[in-house]
Protein backbone atom coordinates (compact mmCIF):
# COMPACT_ATOMS: atom_id res chain seq x y z
CA UNK A 1 0.00 0.00 0.00
CA UNK A 2 2.81 2.05 0.40
CA UNK A 3 4.70 1.85 -2.89
CA UNK A 4 1.31 3.08 -4.97
CA UNK A 5 1.21 6.17 -2.22
CA UNK A 6 4.80 7.30 -2.58
CA UNK A 7 4.33 6.74 -6.49
CA UNK A 8 1.40 9.26 -6.16
CA UNK A 9 2.99 11.71 -4.21
CA UNK A 10 5.99 11.56 -6.54
CA UNK A 11 3.34 12.05 -9.43
CA UNK A 12 2.20 15.05 -7.63
CA UNK A 13 5.72 16.67 -6.95
CA UNK A 14 6.44 16.81 -10.71
CA UNK A 15 3.18 18.18 -11.73
CA UNK A 16 2.96 20.89 -9.08
CA UNK A 17 5.93 22.60 -10.58
CA UNK A 18 3.62 22.77 -13.53
CA UNK A 19 1.80 25.33 -11.25
CA UNK A 20 4.66 27.14 -9.33
CA UNK A 21 5.75 28.60 -12.79
CA UNK A 22 5.76 32.19 -12.72
CA UNK A 23 2.89 34.94 -15.11
CA UNK A 24 6.10 35.49 -17.12
CA UNK A 25 7.00 32.20 -17.19
CA UNK A 26 3.62 31.41 -18.50
CA UNK A 27 3.56 33.77 -21.03
CA UNK A 28 7.22 33.28 -22.58
CA UNK A 29 6.10 29.33 -22.46
CA UNK A 30 2.57 30.76 -24.53
CA UNK A 31 4.62 32.71 -26.29
CA UNK A 32 6.99 30.05 -27.88
CA UNK A 33 4.25 27.39 -28.57
CA UNK A 34 2.88 30.04 -30.76
CA UNK A 35 5.78 30.63 -32.51
CA UNK A 36 6.52 27.02 -32.71
CA UNK A 37 3.26 26.45 -34.48
CA UNK A 38 3.69 29.62 -36.49
CA UNK A 39 7.14 27.94 -37.93
CA UNK A 40 5.32 24.48 -38.61
CA UNK A 41 2.86 26.39 -41.24
CA UNK A 42 5.46 26.01 -44.15
CA UNK A 43 5.48 22.29 -43.32
CA UNK A 44 2.06 22.19 -43.07
CA UNK A 45 1.64 23.91 -46.29
CA UNK A 46 3.94 21.97 -48.28
CA UNK A 47 2.21 18.74 -47.66
CA UNK A 48 -1.33 19.97 -48.46
CA UNK A 49 0.18 21.66 -51.77
CA UNK A 50 0.84 18.44 -53.15
CA UNK A 51 -2.67 17.31 -52.24
CA UNK A 52 -4.43 20.18 -53.77
CA UNK A 53 -6.50 19.65 -57.28
CA UNK A 54 -5.62 21.98 -60.32
CA UNK A 55 -8.79 24.39 -59.16
CA UNK A 56 -7.53 25.49 -55.59
CA UNK A 57 -3.54 25.54 -56.82
CA UNK A 58 -4.88 28.60 -58.49
CA UNK A 59 -7.05 29.94 -55.81
CA UNK A 60 -6.03 33.59 -54.64
CA UNK A 61 -5.71 34.44 -52.22
CA UNK A 62 -3.69 31.07 -51.67
CA UNK A 63 -5.08 28.67 -48.85
CA UNK A 64 -3.00 26.22 -46.49
CA UNK A 65 -5.79 23.34 -46.57
CA UNK A 66 -6.49 21.51 -49.07
CA UNK A 67 -10.12 21.65 -49.03
CA UNK A 68 -10.13 18.62 -51.60
CA UNK A 69 -7.51 16.54 -51.14
CA UNK A 70 -6.37 14.30 -54.21
CA UNK A 71 -3.46 12.03 -55.89
CA UNK A 72 -4.17 13.64 -58.29
CA UNK A 73 -1.27 14.86 -58.70
CA UNK A 74 1.48 12.08 -57.54
CA UNK A 75 -0.52 10.22 -60.80
CA UNK A 76 -0.10 13.01 -62.75
CA UNK A 77 3.91 12.50 -61.95
CA UNK A 78 4.25 9.23 -62.23
CA UNK A 79 2.07 9.27 -65.91
CA UNK A 80 4.47 11.90 -67.72
CA UNK A 81 7.21 9.41 -67.57
CA UNK A 82 5.06 6.54 -68.33
CA UNK A 83 5.62 6.32 -72.03
CA UNK A 84 9.43 7.26 -71.65
CA UNK A 85 12.05 4.46 -71.23
CA UNK A 86 13.21 6.04 -67.98
CA UNK A 87 10.93 6.37 -65.51
CA UNK A 88 10.27 8.51 -62.62
CA UNK A 89 11.46 5.99 -59.97
CA UNK A 90 14.68 5.14 -62.03
CA UNK A 91 15.81 9.67 -60.97
CA UNK A 92 14.22 8.43 -57.52
CA UNK A 93 16.77 6.02 -57.43
CA UNK A 94 19.74 7.43 -58.45
CA UNK A 95 19.21 10.70 -55.91
CA UNK A 96 19.20 8.21 -52.75
CA UNK A 97 22.26 6.01 -54.48
CA UNK A 98 23.92 9.43 -54.78
CA UNK A 99 22.73 11.21 -51.50
CA UNK A 100 24.35 8.54 -49.65
CA UNK A 101 27.22 7.64 -51.35
CA UNK A 102 27.93 11.65 -50.59
CA UNK A 103 27.43 11.36 -47.18
CA UNK A 104 29.82 8.17 -46.46
CA UNK A 105 32.39 9.96 -48.80
CA UNK A 106 32.70 13.19 -47.79
CA UNK A 107 32.15 12.47 -44.14
CA UNK A 108 34.87 9.91 -44.39
CA UNK A 109 37.37 12.13 -46.50
CA UNK A 110 36.89 14.95 -44.37
CA UNK A 111 37.54 13.13 -40.86
CA UNK A 112 40.62 11.39 -42.46
CA UNK A 113 41.96 14.79 -43.65
CA UNK A 114 41.31 16.70 -40.20
CA UNK A 115 42.96 14.46 -37.60
CA UNK A 116 46.84 14.63 -39.70
CA UNK A 117 46.37 18.50 -40.31
CA UNK A 118 44.94 18.53 -36.26
CA UNK A 119 47.56 15.56 -34.60
CA UNK A 120 50.24 15.25 -37.10
CA UNK A 121 52.25 18.03 -37.32
CA UNK A 122 54.04 17.14 -40.62
CA UNK A 123 56.29 19.95 -42.17
CA UNK A 124 54.13 21.86 -44.35
CA UNK A 125 50.68 20.86 -42.66
CA UNK A 126 49.82 24.91 -41.77
CA UNK A 127 50.26 25.23 -45.27
CA UNK A 128 48.15 22.87 -45.78
CA UNK A 129 45.12 24.11 -43.91
CA UNK A 130 45.40 27.54 -44.78
CA UNK A 131 45.08 26.23 -48.63
CA UNK A 132 42.13 24.07 -47.83
CA UNK A 133 40.37 27.38 -46.25
CA UNK A 134 41.57 29.63 -49.11
CA UNK A 135 39.07 27.57 -51.61
CA UNK A 136 36.54 28.37 -48.94
CA UNK A 137 36.62 32.15 -51.34
CA UNK A 138 36.23 30.44 -54.46
CA UNK A 139 32.48 30.70 -56.32
CA UNK A 140 31.34 27.40 -57.22
CA UNK A 141 31.23 28.90 -61.01
CA UNK A 142 34.72 29.29 -61.09
CA UNK A 143 35.09 25.41 -60.34
CA UNK A 144 32.81 24.85 -62.95
CA UNK A 145 35.09 23.88 -65.86
CA UNK A 146 37.68 22.61 -63.88
CA UNK A 147 35.45 20.03 -62.46
CA UNK A 148 34.67 19.15 -65.96
CA UNK A 149 38.29 18.72 -67.05
CA UNK A 150 39.04 16.16 -64.13
CA UNK A 151 35.61 14.11 -64.75
CA UNK A 152 36.42 13.80 -68.60
CA UNK A 153 40.06 12.73 -68.22
CA UNK A 154 38.99 10.23 -65.86
CA UNK A 155 36.56 8.45 -67.70
CA UNK A 156 33.67 8.61 -65.20
CA UNK A 157 31.18 10.28 -66.61
CA UNK A 158 27.56 8.45 -67.18
CA UNK A 159 28.71 7.05 -63.76
CA UNK A 160 27.84 7.19 -60.03
CA UNK A 161 31.54 8.45 -59.43
CA UNK A 162 30.78 10.69 -61.64
CA UNK A 163 28.31 12.14 -59.51
CA UNK A 164 29.96 11.91 -56.05
CA UNK A 165 33.65 12.81 -56.74
CA UNK A 166 32.69 16.53 -57.67
CA UNK A 167 31.18 16.84 -54.18
CA UNK A 168 33.85 15.16 -52.11
CA UNK A 169 36.46 18.73 -51.46
CA UNK A 170 33.90 20.03 -48.77
CA UNK A 171 36.16 22.80 -47.01
CA UNK A 172 33.88 23.52 -44.45
CA UNK A 173 33.73 19.95 -43.06
CA UNK A 174 37.92 19.43 -42.84
CA UNK A 175 37.57 22.96 -40.31
CA UNK A 176 34.60 21.81 -38.44
CA UNK A 177 36.02 18.28 -37.99
CA UNK A 178 39.45 19.76 -37.61
CA UNK A 179 38.28 21.92 -34.59
CA UNK A 180 36.45 18.70 -32.70
CA UNK A 181 39.73 17.06 -33.17
CA UNK A 182 41.82 19.73 -31.74
CA UNK A 183 39.86 19.58 -28.49
CA UNK A 184 41.40 15.94 -27.90
CA UNK A 185 44.45 15.86 -25.39
CA UNK A 186 47.11 14.71 -26.90
CA UNK A 187 48.51 12.48 -24.38
CA UNK A 188 45.14 10.36 -24.61
CA UNK A 189 46.26 9.43 -27.75
CA UNK A 190 49.76 9.16 -27.27
CA UNK A 191 48.50 6.44 -23.89
CA UNK A 192 46.59 4.52 -26.41
CA UNK A 193 49.62 4.15 -28.60
CA UNK A 194 51.33 3.29 -25.65
CA UNK A 195 48.84 0.30 -25.12
CA UNK A 196 49.34 -0.87 -28.24
CA UNK A 197 46.71 0.64 -30.71
CA UNK A 198 47.68 1.18 -34.22
CA UNK A 199 46.69 4.63 -35.75
CA UNK A 200 43.52 3.32 -36.86
CA UNK A 201 42.55 1.62 -33.91
CA UNK A 202 42.97 5.34 -32.70
CA UNK A 203 41.20 6.86 -34.97
CA UNK A 204 38.22 4.96 -34.64
CA UNK A 205 37.88 4.30 -31.18
CA UNK A 206 38.85 7.77 -30.07
CA UNK A 207 38.86 10.11 -32.70
CA UNK A 208 35.68 9.22 -33.98
CA UNK A 209 33.22 9.38 -30.96
CA UNK A 210 34.51 12.69 -29.88
CA UNK A 211 33.88 14.27 -33.70
CA UNK A 212 30.14 12.41 -34.33
CA UNK A 213 28.45 16.24 -33.65
CA UNK A 214 30.79 17.46 -36.45
CA UNK A 215 30.31 14.20 -38.36
CA UNK A 216 26.15 14.82 -37.61
CA UNK A 217 26.22 17.83 -38.79
CA UNK A 218 28.29 17.63 -42.21
CA UNK A 219 26.16 14.35 -42.73
CA UNK A 220 23.03 17.09 -43.11
CA UNK A 221 24.83 19.76 -45.09
CA UNK A 222 26.09 17.17 -47.71
CA UNK A 223 23.11 15.25 -48.20
CA UNK A 224 20.97 18.26 -48.65
CA UNK A 225 23.27 19.48 -51.17
CA UNK A 226 23.84 16.03 -53.16
CA UNK A 227 20.24 15.48 -52.93
CA UNK A 228 19.23 18.82 -54.66
CA UNK A 229 22.13 19.11 -57.20
CA UNK A 230 21.53 19.26 -60.60
CA UNK A 231 25.03 19.97 -61.75
CA UNK A 232 26.47 16.69 -62.47
CA UNK A 233 22.95 15.45 -64.34
CA UNK A 234 23.41 18.40 -66.67
CA UNK A 235 27.46 18.48 -67.05
CA UNK A 236 28.73 15.07 -66.47
CA UNK A 237 25.51 12.73 -67.64
CA UNK A 238 24.54 12.11 -71.24
CA UNK A 239 22.70 8.93 -69.99
CA UNK A 240 19.30 9.57 -69.67
CA UNK A 241 19.05 6.61 -67.08
CA UNK A 242 22.04 7.81 -64.56
CA UNK A 243 20.19 11.57 -64.13
CA UNK A 244 18.94 12.42 -60.72
CA UNK A 245 15.65 13.41 -59.84
CA UNK A 246 15.96 17.11 -59.13
CA UNK A 247 17.41 17.40 -62.69
CA UNK A 248 14.05 15.52 -63.56
CA UNK A 249 11.96 18.15 -61.47
CA UNK A 250 13.68 21.12 -62.98
CA UNK A 251 12.52 19.88 -66.84
CA UNK A 252 8.48 19.51 -66.15
CA UNK A 253 7.57 22.66 -66.47
CA UNK A 254 10.72 23.50 -69.36
CA UNK A 255 9.65 24.48 -72.95
CA UNK A 256 6.02 24.67 -71.80
CA UNK A 257 3.45 26.79 -73.69
CA UNK A 258 1.70 27.99 -70.84
CA UNK A 259 2.57 28.43 -66.54
CA UNK A 260 -0.23 26.00 -65.82
CA UNK A 261 0.79 23.02 -67.18
CA UNK A 262 2.24 19.98 -65.24
CA UNK A 263 2.08 22.29 -62.19
CA UNK A 264 0.15 19.89 -59.98
CA UNK A 265 3.02 17.37 -60.80
CA UNK A 266 5.80 19.83 -59.74
CA UNK A 267 3.92 20.04 -56.50
CA UNK A 268 3.94 16.51 -56.08
CA UNK A 269 8.00 16.25 -56.98
CA UNK A 270 8.69 19.21 -54.54
CA UNK A 271 6.74 17.00 -51.21
CA UNK A 272 9.10 14.30 -52.44
CA UNK A 273 11.75 16.54 -52.69
CA UNK A 274 11.27 18.15 -48.63
CA UNK A 275 10.63 14.55 -47.41
CA UNK A 276 14.27 12.79 -47.58
CA UNK A 277 15.66 16.28 -46.36
CA UNK A 278 12.89 16.36 -43.88
CA UNK A 279 14.11 12.99 -42.29
CA UNK A 280 17.64 13.37 -42.68
CA UNK A 281 17.46 16.36 -40.63
CA UNK A 282 15.33 14.68 -37.81
CA UNK A 283 17.32 11.87 -37.41
CA UNK A 284 20.71 13.86 -37.24
CA UNK A 285 19.89 16.62 -35.27
CA UNK A 286 18.69 13.79 -32.48
CA UNK A 287 22.06 12.66 -32.63
CA UNK A 288 23.37 15.80 -32.60
CA UNK A 289 22.32 16.79 -29.27
CA UNK A 290 22.95 13.37 -27.83
CA UNK A 291 26.30 12.86 -29.26
CA UNK A 292 27.25 16.61 -27.48
CA UNK A 293 25.76 15.73 -24.28
CA UNK A 294 27.51 12.73 -23.69
CA UNK A 295 30.70 13.07 -26.00
CA UNK A 296 33.09 14.84 -23.40
CA UNK A 297 36.44 13.49 -22.35
CA UNK A 298 37.32 13.13 -18.66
Amino acid sequence: MTIPFARKRFRFKRRSKLFRMSRFEVLITLLLVLLSAFMLLPLVYIFNHAFKPYDELFIYPPTIWARQPSLQNFIELFNITSEQVVPVTRYIFNSLVVAVLSVVVVTLVSALCAYPLSKHKFPGSQLVFATIMLTMLFAPETVTIPRYLVVSHLGIMNTYLGHVLPMVAVPVAVFLMKQFVDQIPDDLLESARMDGAREFTVFLRIVVPVIMPAVATIGIISFQTAWGNTESSTLFMQNEEMKTFPYFVSTLTANMANSVARQGAVAAAALFMFIPNLIIFLVFQSKVIATMAHSGIK
